[in-house]
């Protein structure tokens, strides 16, 4: 059996008290397999969630979902391109299926394509405006509709620091992170009166994969201008996410939180 069945199976068989039923969620992280996505899905499952992930390379799903169920994790994958469309609204639909309407929607889905602007190609623009932009609308309009419906919901979008100030050889990425904070304030007023909220979350520099192989000098020189004094850590911003996503944080939408350590301040 699939481990997205086994799950529901299990949810099925172990069903909360009723006094915790509105607390255990269907969250859906897109990105999910990455270093802050796999954060996130930890989080959401310590909180009693069901959680489903999307990806996109099979293999290092494999790997992925090996290692999480050596750390006792049991998460439900879904394969969907973020930046189709149809994709998205069929893996809405399949999570639906599978473990009912997604309550909690995450979107954490980013790649980059780094280059100064007179050297970027359009499909270096395209494929981040694509995945990191496009994919907000795609699978946010695939879950919006239950939500409204059921008048409960949390998006939760994870932009960036350099969606805030900006980044030299990052227009397209800037731009995609940027345009995501004006997706949340204005969705935001769109379902407020629904008990919907929606809200951006952006990190600064994550010790990910990605900041650690960057040469160890270049790493203190960026260290240095974060007065906290270190980099984020995944869990950093999972935490943020998880609140976001609890009962008792409707009051908040439209908001953009920052988790950078200080580094900017807007």
């Amino acid at each position: 059996m699939p481990a997205r069945l086994q799950q529901a199976a299990l949810a099925a068989e172990n069903p909360v008290p009723a006094y915790m039923a509105s607390k255990r969620r269907v969250v859906l992280v897109t990105g999910g397999t990455g270093g802050i996505g796999s954060a996130i899905c930890r989080k959401m499952a310590d909180a009693g969630h069901t959680v489903a992930a999307t990806y996109r390379n099979a293999e290092k799903a494999r790997r992925w979902e090996k290692e999480m169920e050596d750390e006792g994790y049991l998460f439900c994958l879904y394969k969907c391109d973020v930046s189709d469309f149809t994709q998205c609204l069929a893996t809405a639909e399949e999570i639906a299926s599978d473990l009912g309407p997604v309550q909690v929607l995450v979107n954490n889905a980013g790649i980059t394509r780094d280059s100064s602007l007179r050297k970027m190609t359009r499909q270096q623009w395209r494929e981040v405006i694509s995945t990191d932009l496009d994919s907000v609308f795609n699978m946010t309009r695939a879950v919006i509709n239950d939500m409204v419906e059921n008048k409960f919901g949390r998006i939760i979008n994870i932009s960036s620091i350099n969606g805030q100030k900006g980044q030299f050889g990052q227009t397209n990425y800037s731009a995609a992170k940027a345009g995501m904070h004006g997706f949340t304030k204005a969705l935001a007023q769109e379902v407020a009166p629904k008990g919907v909220t929606v809200n951006t979350v952006s990190p600064g520099y994550v010790a990910t994969e990605m900041i650690m192989s960057v040469a160890e000098d270049i790493r203190n020189r960026i260290k240095c201008q974060i007065p906290v004094g270190r980099f984020g850590t995944p869990e950093d911003v999972a935490h943020v996410v998880s609140f976001l996503a609890e009962n008792n944080s409707a009051f908040i939408t439209g908001a953009n939180i920052a988790v950078n350590g200080g580094h900017y301040m807007d």
